[in-house]
């Protein structure tokens, strides 16, 4: 019990560093951050000051390891999950003070078909259908040897999440899929918390050391071989780190304006939802070691996201039955559509912003609410006339709105969007919620070029001998266009492949 609360203590003074502050040059980035990529900051010197209880101490740093892991996301800790379980002796390094990356901030769910949960409940899902749902939602442009073996590994990915104690079982649904697979904790809260304590706690029964404050600046090799990293801690002292293998789990580049800017300049001034950590610097490292890149231009942009702090307003709440309308009151669009055709709505909009709303109904069902109201991102109204007085909308408006709508879920046809999902309850619960949003960016679905079995690819093609990578830091799984849910079906898919497919390298050499 006292282990699970330094934890939880943790997260949540590593969530409280994540989701302040307004940063926006291209070290802070990352509006919802208080930290810059260094961690130095009041808010993150509280978090690491916490930390330094829990997190692996300096003094039990060794010089050698079985396998090096970069970054203590999810797909960083899942892979040392599994290269422990195959008798290796890994270690993770993690340059901010605290674990979790971008991770912490999932907020929806994990997208998995053909799964116990799904079939406990009558939900008839194939593999097939997310893969060709998927594929869709990516434009045609997935990579599809990644997509195959994915879809095909994600189901046995919510089981291993449930054999070392991190149960899914709650489904709801998120734009582009025409099921519910997308897999949350049991209350129905936002997974990143749950998702990143329940790895932690593994990580640290399972004595694998994590390192924070070390931040890995060069990946090592001799001959084409990798043979390890260097290391650079909260002291300034640089270490040279062995290892038979090296896996990369260091995110994307969603808080670089500097990348941002370099491939997508039309971009430029968005707010961001990445924790400030998730600056690119896995990607530089790969490519200095000759690995390439691929989609790098492929940005996506999430159409729900709080402003002020750039905090993302997660799918689940459209996806419980949540609509959106515009400052006229109206419904505007599929809600559930792919984001980057729901961004493209609200952007043409003359506002370029929106309201999402809902009734006490969503917010009994999709916990996150919760933290969004102590956030004060909620405004409340008793009635759809007092919500819209409040917004300063036509009440009539809003009121036909909600009128029409609730019909449509009542027959079960969306007459205005054909909108098919998400419809399960209507908005007919008083109190009423609004939460203003727009669209920012959330997710880089470029990265660096890796196979089926995560090796990491050159640009002829062929896998550097010795180095892994997983998670957002890869690219060409989503194509042009991420599914939300499959981001973190990810991270725990291509995280266990890391970790296995690292083990078996390591363990002939």
């Amino acid at each position: 019990m006292k282990k699970r609360t330094m934890v939880l203590l943790t997260w949540v003074l590593a969530f409280g560093a994540i989701a302040s502050g307004c940063g926006s040059d291209s070290k802070t980035a990352d509006s919802s951050a208080s930290s810059n990529s260094t961690g130095e900051s009041s808010s993150a010197d509280v978090a690491s000051g916490a930390s330094e209880k829990v997190y692996t101490d300096i003094s039990e740093l060794k010089d050698d390891y079985d396998i090096i892991i970069v970054g203590a996301g999810g797909a960083g800790m899942t892979a040392a999950i599994e290269a422990k379980e195959k008798g290796m002796n890994p270690v993770i390094f993690e340059k901010m003070p605290v674990a979790g990356g971008n991770t912490l901030k999932s907020s929806s769910g994990m997208n998995a078909s053909e799964t116990t949960f799904q079939k406990e409940e009558g939900i008839e899902d194939s593999n097939d259908k997310f893969y060709e749902e998927t594929l869709e939602g990516g434009h045609g442009t997935n990579d599809k040897e990644l997509l195959r073996y994915f879809v095909d590994n994600s189901a046995s990915a919510i089981d291993w999440l449930d054999s070392i104690g991190i149960k899914l079982n709650n489904l709801t649904i998120t734009g582009g899929m025409s099921e519910k697979r997308t897999h949350r904790p049991e209350d129905g809260s936002a997974i990143g918390e749950y998702l990143v304590d329940g790895l932690f706690q593994n990580v640290k029964e399972n004595d694998i050391p994590l390192f924070v404050n070390a931040d890995v600046t060069k990946i090592n090799e001799t001959d084409g071989t990798v043979t390890g990293v260097s290391v650079t801690f909260k002291d300034e002292t640089t270490k040279d780190i062995t290892g038979k293998a090296v896996i990369v789990t260091t995110g994307g580049y969603g808080a670089n304006s500097d990348i941002i800017e370099k491939y997508r300049p039309d971009l430029k001034g968005y707010v961001t939802t990445n924790q400030s950590g998730s600056t690119g610097d896995g990607i530089k490292m790969i490519e200095e070691v000759g690995g390439t890149t691929v989609d790098m231009d492929q940005i996506q942009i999430h159409p729900t996201v709080q402003q002020d702090k750039g905090v993302l307003i997660g799918e689940v709440v459209r996806g419980e039955g949540g609509i959106l309308v515009s400052q006229e009151g109206t419904r505007f669009v599929n809600e559930l559509d792919t984001r980057d055709k729901v961004s493209a709505a609200i952007t043409a909009l003359p506002e370029k912003s929106a309201y999402l709303i809902f009734d006490a109904g969503v917010k009994e069902r999709a916990k996150a609410i919760e933290f969004y109201e102590q956030q004060g991102y909620v405004v409340e109204g008793e009635s759809i006339e007092a919500l819209a007085n409040e917004l300063d909308m036509p009440a009539d408006k809003l009121e036909e709105t909600l009128k029409t709508w609730n019909a449509d879920v009542k027959a079960q046809d969306d007459t205005a969007f054909g909108r098919t999902t998400g419809m399960d309850n209507d908005l007919s619960k008083a109190p009423y919620y609004a939460i203003k949003i727009a669209p920012g960016i959330h997710y880089t679905m470029g990265g660096v070029k890796i196979n089926k079995e995560t090796q990491v690819l050159n640009k002829d093609g062929k896998a550097i001998t010795g180095l892994y990578a997983a998670g957002e830091v890869t690219g060409g799984l989503h194509g042009e266009n991420r599914i939300g849910g499959n981001s973190v079906g990810e991270i725990i898919v291509f995280g266990r492949q890391a970790g296995v497919q690292a083990a078996a390298f390591a363990e002939k050499e």
